[in-house]
């Protein structure tokens, strides 16, 4: 079994890879009825089952990313009744179609798409290519304090919140480095219950627009108004709100992206750099580095080893709303 945790301790991995093959369901069960929520596994096929989870506790929340080849899973009331979650799951799926089978009939869920269930009501899940997906596990207290509602009568499919996949994926990949209440806000926000500020949501669809955007020299107010769905007005009133402005975040988000970009790929001309960030002046991107860092572009990058290199990438471009993130692997 591999089995190991994220350097703060917090993000735990498991996987099947070094399992014997006839116990790998068995043990990727038990896996998830201790770590996320308790299911009865079987396969689709005559091939080894192969699974990888990545599970992370946060104050209020219980994150995972799921990757696993073909297999079915069921929640049947046997197994409600023995290991009751007394929560609701928030599934994002990221890659392939997965089928969701409740007593009201089947759903078919698409990446880029969210399915809000009570994790406490029996239903069976199928995932006839494979499985890749963010699960979020949402105390049902937690869930009334954010939304009002006690509990969800019937599964509730949504375009997945960009904000909410790359602030989940965040999480993942940081050990925890992620604002909660916002997380929350943005799983209410799917369910059209929120009883959050609605600002709280749209700063955080601006900032993962943003993300997305780094390297359009035109980024400005007026495209990420539109990208979001929102007015400017709104959007100045969000950033106001968390005491920042627009402009000023979008310029240390270029900055701290071209610091890394510098220590990481030291043989890449400055120039170049500046531009993979959104920069179209080298002479403003190297005043504004320096007036943020107290050092010069180039100072970073002869302070960089040769070991440090691996080719220079560009941010993930979001396609439409919705469309699933890949940069917090």
């Amino acid at each position: 079994m591999i089995e190991d945790t994220a350097t703060d301790g917090r993000v735990r991995r498991f996987s099947t890879a070094e399992l014997p093959e006839a116990r790998r369901v068995e043990l990727w069960e038990d896996h998830n009825r201790a770590a996320l929520i308790g299911l009865r596994c079987r396969l689709l096929g005559d091939t080894p089952f192969d699974g990888t989870e990545l599970n992370l506790q946060l104050d209020r929340l219980q994150l995972a990313r799921v990757r696993g080849t073909s297999h079915v899973v069921e929640r049947p009331a046997d197994v409600v009744r023995r290991s009751p979650a007394d929560a609701i799951a928030v599934y994002l799926t990221l890659v392939g179609e997965a089928f969701f089978y409740h007593d009201g009939g089947v759903l078919t869920l698409r990446p880029g798409q969210a399915l809000i269930c009570d994790a406490d009501r029996p239903f069976m899940r199928g995932f006839s290519h494979g499985l890749d997906e963010l699960a979020i596990k949402v105390p049902r207290g937690v869930f009334h304090d954010v939304t009002g509602r006690e509990s969800v009568r019937a599964p509730i499919v949504r375009a997945t919140s960009r904000a909410l996949v790359r602030t989940a994926g965040t999480a993942l990949r940081t050990g925890g480095a992620v604002d909660e209440p916002a997380l929350l806000r943005l799983i209410a926000d799917l369910t059209g219950r929120t009883v959050a500020d609605p600002a709280t949501v749209h700063l955080a669809n601006a900032r993962a627009f943003i993300e997305d955007h780094l390297t359009d020299p035109g980024l400005n107010a007026t495209r990420v108004a539109a990208g979001i769905g929102i007015s400017e007005r709104h959007l100045s009133r969000a950033f106001a709100g968390a005491g920042a402005s627009l402009p000023r975040h979008i310029l240390g988000r270029r900055l701290d992206r071209a610091h890394r970009l510098l220590a990481a790929v030291p043989r890449t001309p400055v120039a170049e750099v500046a531009a993979a960030c959104g920069f179209h002046s080298r002479t403003y991107f190297a005043q504004a580095f320096r007036e943020r860092f107290g050092i010069r572009p180039t100072d970073v990058r002869k302070s960089a080893t040769p070991s440090d290199f691996r080719p220079i990438t560009r941010p993930v471009v979001a396609g439409p709303p919705g469309a699933p993130a890949n940069d917090y692997s």
